[in-house]
């Protein structure tokens, strides 16, 4: 059963080692985390997130909030959305459902927030299996953005309301 729990500086060592992995560099190729600082960090507008398989740590998640998001990376956002960056730490982990347990999870807890009408994510332009993953979950294509030089396609889940609202 993979559980979801709050990254700590204790997980500094192991978000290191999977950051220099070459299936997570392949998908983030421009980030630098500052995992140092960051994992001490705890702004209202982020979740840093380890999900784990029978208590042994498989991966990471990160839930922010874009419109309060203090480096502005989405841009001009609309409030109530999230955005989620995810990865597997060992390529032995993929293609085993694990990431779309997570996501599903992610997702669940996203929408606990009733305010919430949408999640964005920005994979690689050039990540095709990505695309296909996000697309099984049900996220719509947007557009095409370019982050820090590097071409991304932005795809977005919106909440979906309840049948009986729609016709109100």
């Amino acid at each position: 059963m993979i559980k979801l729990r709050p990254a700590t500086i204790n997980d500094l060592e192991l978000v290191k080692h999977w950051d220099r992995q070459q299936h997570v560099i392949d998908c983030d190729p421009d980030e630098d985390w500052n995992w140092e600082i960051e994992l001490n960090r705890n702004p209202p507008w982020r979740e840093q997130l380890v999900a784990e398989l029978n208590r042994a740590p498989i991966g990471f998640l990160q839930i922010i909030d874009p419109f309060l998001e203090e480096t502005h990376y989405w841009g001009e956002v609309q409030p109530n959305l999230r955005a989620i960056d995810i990865w597997i730490g060992e390529e032995s982990n993929l293609n085993k459902g694990y990431g779309t347990t997570m996501m599903e999870l992610a997702i669940q807890r996203c929408f606990q927030d009733p305010a919430v009408e949408g999640i964005l994510i920005d994979p690689l332009k050039s990540n095709t299996k990505a695309h296909r993953f996000y697309q099984r979950l049900g996220f719509e294509f947007v557009e095409e953005r370019v982050f820090d030089e590097t071409p991304c396609y932005i795809y977005e889940l919106k909440r979906r309301k309840p049948i009986h609202d729609r016709f109100e």
